[in-house]
C-alpha cells in the first residue's frame, strides 16, 4: 500500500467513524394480565404468589400486572399529585423531598447538587413523582400473597401510620399498618447521606393460621420518558441479575419482548432504569434467589414501564414474624458514589449503571485518570489539556517513528515518480517496485496510520465519558464555556448572538450548523496538520485532504466542547510533534510551501 493510498483509506475510514459516532437519533400474557387486574382490586398493590418461588412463575406474575384504577386517575398537576397523600418529609445532604403515607411509596425526590440548566437559579432536578402527576415515576415494596389467599395486603390506597414526619440519614421512619385481620405490617424506611435508601419490611401473624408471603419491591414509571436518543447512550431498563452480564432494553424495544415483558432469575444484583445522568434501580438482598422482570403495560391510557422482583416465599406461623430488607437508588449517577456502594454494599456490578460501553477498558480509565488531573486543578477542561500531553508523552517513541518513516517515505519520493513513469500501464509492476524499494530503504509504509490509530480509540473513550458521566455535566472551562459536555454555545451563524436565532434549529440540518468559536479553531487546526504533512500526488487524493479539515469542523461542531478543545489541542500538539521531530532527522517542514501553494495556484488560475 503507498503512502497515498494509505492516507486515503484512512480518511475515509476516520470519516466514518466519526458521522457514525455522531449518529443522532429522534426520532404480560393474556391470561396472566387478567389474574393480575382481579387480583389488584383485591389486594393491590401485590398478586398472589406461588408458595413456592419457581413455580411457574406465579409469583413474578403477580408483580406483572397493569397498576389498576388506583394510579389511572385524572392527570394531575405535580402538586396535586403530591397532595393527595399525607406525607413523611426527606431531608439529606443530598436530596429532598417526600413519601407518601398513602400507598408507603418513595415518590418525591429531587436532588439539591443538580439543576436543570448552568444557571445557579434554575430548579432542581426532579427525579421522582407521583402517580397521577406528569411523568409519575416511583418506588414501592411489601409483600404479595399466595394465588388462592384472600389476605387483605396493603394497597395502594392505604394510609400508613408513622412514627415521626421527617426522615434524615440520622432518623429512620417506621410505618405501620393492621389489617383488622390477625397481620401487622411494619415498614423501616432509612436513607443515607447520598442516594440509597433501605427499606425494611416485616410482618406479625397475629392469626391463627399460617399465611405464605413473598417480598417484592419495584420502580415504575407512567408515560414515555424522554431520552436524548443518541446511539453511544443506553437509555432505559437495566440492570444485572446474578453472575450475569448487564441486561439493557431501550423503552421501544420492551414491547418486542414475548408478552412485553423480559423474565430474569438469580441470586442477589439490581434492576431499574437509568437516564443519561439519573436512574432510580431497586436492590435485592445479595444473597436471596429473586425472579426479576422487565415490563411495559397501560395505566389506564398511559404507557407504563416497570422493573421489579419477587423474593423466595415464606411460610409466617400462628404468632411468627417475617423480615425482608430491600434498597433502593434513586439519584445522580455519581461515579465514586457508586463504587462506593459497590463495594461497601456488595452491590453486583453497580457501576455498570454507568453506560462505559463495549470500551470499558479503555473509558473508565480515561475517567479516572481526568478526575484524577480534576483533583489537582480543579478545571475539567485543564484535566482534558493536561491529558492530552501525557497521551502524548506516553506515545511519542511510535510517533517518532512514524513522522521519521515519512521523512524517508518524502526522501524517495523521487525514485517512486521514476517507478510510475517506467511502468505507467502496469499497476502490479509498480506496486512490486515500490514495495522493494520500501524494502532496501527499510521504510515501514503504514507506520504513518499509527498516530492517528491510537487517536481513534482516545477519542472514542473521551467522547463517552464527556457524554455519559455527570462529573462533566455543567463542568465549565473558561471563557464562555460554561458546560464541557454541551457544544460551544456560540454560533458563527448568527453572528455569535448578535442575531437572534438559533441556527441549530433548522430542520435536517440544524445539528450541522453549531459552529462556534472552538469548532472553528479546531478546524483551523486540522488544516495546519494536514499542510505540515507532504500533499499526495493523486489530484483526488489531494482534494479529500483539502476538504477534510471543513467536513470536520462542520461534524464536530454538535459535539461536547470539552472533545472538541481535545481535538483542537491535539492538533496543535501533533503539529509540533511533528515539526521537533522532522527537523531533528533534517527534513525540510511542508507547512508553509503548502500554504503558500495554495494562494500561487490561485493567482495563477
Amino acid at each position: 500500500m503507498t503512502k497515498d493510498s494509505r492516507n486515503l483509506y484512512l480518511a475515509i475510514g476516520l470519516s466514518c467513524l466519526v458521522i457514525v459516532g455522531w449518529s443522532y437519533f429522534f426520532a404480560p400474557k393474556p391470561d396472566r394480565a387478567r389474574q393480575f387486574a382481579q387480583q389488584q382490586a383485591q389486594t393491590a398493590p401485590g398478586a398472589a404468589p406461588s408458595s413456592s418461588p419457581s413455580a411457574a412463575g406465579a409469583p413474578q406474575d403477580a408483580v406483572s400486572r397493569d397498576l389498576s384504577a388506583l394510579d389511572a386517575a385524572a392527570p394531575q398537576t405535580r402538586a396535586e399529585a403530591l397532595a393527595d397523600s399525607p406525607r413523611v418529609k426527606i431531608e439529606t445532604p443530598a436530596i429532598f423531598g417526600s413519601l407518601a403515607l398513602k400507598g408507603a411509596r418513595i415518590d418525591d425526590v429531587a436532588l439539591k447538587a443538580y439543576r436543570e440548566t448552568v444557571d445557579p437559579d434554575s430548579p432542581n432536578i426532579v427525579l421522582l413523582s407521583p402517580p397521577g402527576a406528569p411523568d409519575a415515576y416511583y418506588a414501592e415494596a411489601g409483600f404479595l400473597s399466595d394465588a388462592g389467599a384472600a389476605l387483605a395486603l396493603p394497597r395502594a390506597d392505604t394510609l400508613w401510620r408513622a412514627d415521626r414526619d421527617t426522615l434524615t440519614p440520622q432518623t429512620p421512619v417506621t410505618l405501620s399498618y393492621d389489617n383488622g385481620e390477625g397481620l401487622v405490617f411494619h415498614r423501616q424506611i432509612a436513607v443515607d447521606e447520598r442516594y440509597m435508601f433501605t427499606i425494611r419490611d416485616s410482618v406479625e401473624n397475629k392469626s391463627d393460621k399460617p399465611v405464605t408471603l413473598a417480598p417484592y419491591a419495584l420502580v415504575a414509571r407512567h408515560g414515555l420518558p424522554k431520552t436524548v436518543n443518541y446511539s453511544v447512550l443506553h437509555e432505559g431498563f437495566v440492570g444485572v441479575i446474578g453472575d450475569g452480564g448487564v441486561e439493557e432494553i431501550k423503552y421501544d424495544k420492551i414491547e418486542k419482548e414475548d408478552h412485553a415483558a423480559k423474565t430474569l432469575s438469580g441470586v442477589g444484583g439490581w434492576l431499574g432504569f437509568t437516564d443519561k445522568y439519573w436512574a432510580a434501580a431497586v436492590i435485592p438482598d445479595q444473597k436471596e434467589t429473586i425472579e426479576a422482570r422487565f415490563s411495559a403495560g397501560l395505566t389506564g391510557p398511559i404507557k407504563s414501564y416497570r422493573a421489579d422482583f419477587v423474593g423466595p416465599a415464606q411460610v409466617i406461623s400462628p404468632g411468627a414474624s417475617s423480615e425482608a430488607t430491600s434498597r433502593l437508588f434513586a439519584g445522580a449517577k455519581e461515579v465514586h458514589t457508586l463504587d462506593a456502594y459497590q463495594a461497601d454494599l456488595g452491590i453486583k456490578k453497580f457501576e455498570l449503571l454507568i453506560d462505559w460501553g463495549w470500551f470499558y477498558f479503555i473509558t473508565r480509565p480515561m475517567f479516572q485518570l481526568l478526575h484524577f488531573l480534576y483533583t489537582l486543578t480543579g478545571n475539567f477542561g485543564v484535566a482534558i489539556l493536561i491529558a492530552t500531553v501525557i497521551v502524548k508523552g506516553l506515545f511519542f517513541p511510535l510517533a517518532s517513528k512514524s513522522y521519521l518513516s515519512m521523512a524517508k517515505m518524502k526522501a524517495v519520493a523521487p525514485q517512486i515518480a521514476a517507478i510510475r513513469d517506467k511502468y505507467p500501464e502496469d499497476k502490479m509492476k509498480q506496486q512490486q517496485e515500490t514495495m522493494a524499494l520500501y524494502k532496501r530503504e527499510k521504510i515501514n509504509p503504514v507506520s504513518g496510520c499509527l498516530p492517528m490509530l491510537i487517536q481513534i480509540p482516545v477519542f472514542f473513550a473521551l467522547y463517552k465519558v464527556l457524554f455519559v458521566t455527570i462529573e462533566m455535566r455543567h463542568a465549565p472551562f473558561f471563557g464562555w464555556i460554561k458546560d464541557l459536555s454541551a457544544p460551544d454555545p456560540t454560533n458563527i451563524f448568527n453572528l455569535f448572538g448578535l442575531l437572534p436565532f438559533d441556527p441549530t434549529q433548522i430542520p435536517m440540518i440544524g445539528h450541522f450548523l453549531a459552529l462556534g468559536v472552538w469548532p472553528l479553531i479546531m478546524g483551523v487546526t486540522m488544516f495546519v496538520q494536514m499542510k505540515a504533512n507532504p500533499e499526495p500526488a493523486d489530484p483526488t487524493q489531494k482534494q479529500i485532504f483539502t476538504w477534510m479539515p471543513v467536513i470536520f469542523t462542520f461534524t464536530l461542531g454538535g459535539f461536547p466542547s470539552g472533545l472538541v478543545i481535545y481535538w483542537a489541542w491535539n492538533n496543535t500538539l501533533s503539529v509540533a510533534q511533528q515539526t521537533l521531530i522532522m527537523k531533528r532527522a533534517g527534513v525540510k517542514i511542508e507547512l508553509f510551501d503548502n500554504i503558500a501553494g495554495m494562494f500561487r495556484k490561485k493567482a495563477t488560475s
